[in-house]
């Protein structure tokens, strides 16, 4: 099936190599993966998907606070898949990596524990936010735990006009919920139970957000 239409890492498919960088550039990056290392709080045995896993770098860390959690990872993008794969080698972590088409999950029903993403729903537009949360609501197992790392709700004007930088590069029409604070919406739609925006910090270029949902037993 041929890939759906998707925004690169930066944007632009030329900026995908840079992207590690210009995280480093204009993000607290220490701060933010650690805040999401903990959110996720990975536990020995937990079989664990990264939607979304970019260059590889939350894998590499998650996968270095709990070497016994099972972790997966899926990604549209065969570039970051190719840069995730040559960090994971360089560090001789082996974890299965997975393309995907942008529709449905390889993955069968009550497949994981916990699901998390980072920077990846900015980039989606609302029929695609809400369709990938349902895939990712299908594939958690009973009580499973999502969590998303994103952009949310500007917290002042200052972070609202910052945040301008990313939708010039992501685009206003993907990246609107996130700054209206509609993303805890779009996770309830999706059949999620006791949504919640854990944290927020500000950055140079807006507000980030820890979004955490549960998926309920009866579902």
């Amino acid at each position: 099936m041929e890939n759906k239409k998707y925004i690169p890492a930066l944007g632009y498919d030329f900026l995908t190599a840079y992207y590690d960088l210009a995280i480093k550039i204009t993000m607290p990056e220490k701060k933010f993966r650690r805040l999401l290392v903990e959110e996720i709080n990975s536990k020995e045995n937990e079989h664990i998907l990264e939607f979304g896993f970019g260059t590889g770098q939350n894998l590499l860390l998650v996968h270095k606070e709990n070497p016994k959690a099972k972790l997966e990872g899926l990604d549209i993008d065969p570039k970051v898949k190719a840069i995730a794969e040559h960090k994971l080698a360089k560090n001789n972590i082996e974890i299965p990596l997975h393309l995907y088409d942008g529709g449905i999950l390889p993955f069968t029903d009550n497949t994981f524990d916990k699901v998390y993403s980072c920077l990846v729903f900015h980039q989606l537009d609302a029929e695609t936010k809400l369709n990938c949360l349902k895939e990712l609501h299908r594939v958690l197992k009973p009580n499973g735990k999502l969590i998303i790392a994103d952009w949310g709700k500007a917290q002042n004007k200052l972070m609202r006009f910052t945040f301008r930088l990313v939708q010039l590069l992501d685009g206003f029409k993907t990246t609107n919920d996130n700054v209206k604070g509609l993303m805890p919406d779009f996770i309830t739609k999706a059949g999620f139970d006791n949504v919640l925006v854990t944290k927020s910090i500000n950055t140079a270029i807006g507000t980030f957000s820890y979004f955490n949902a549960t998926k309920n037993e009866i579902s």
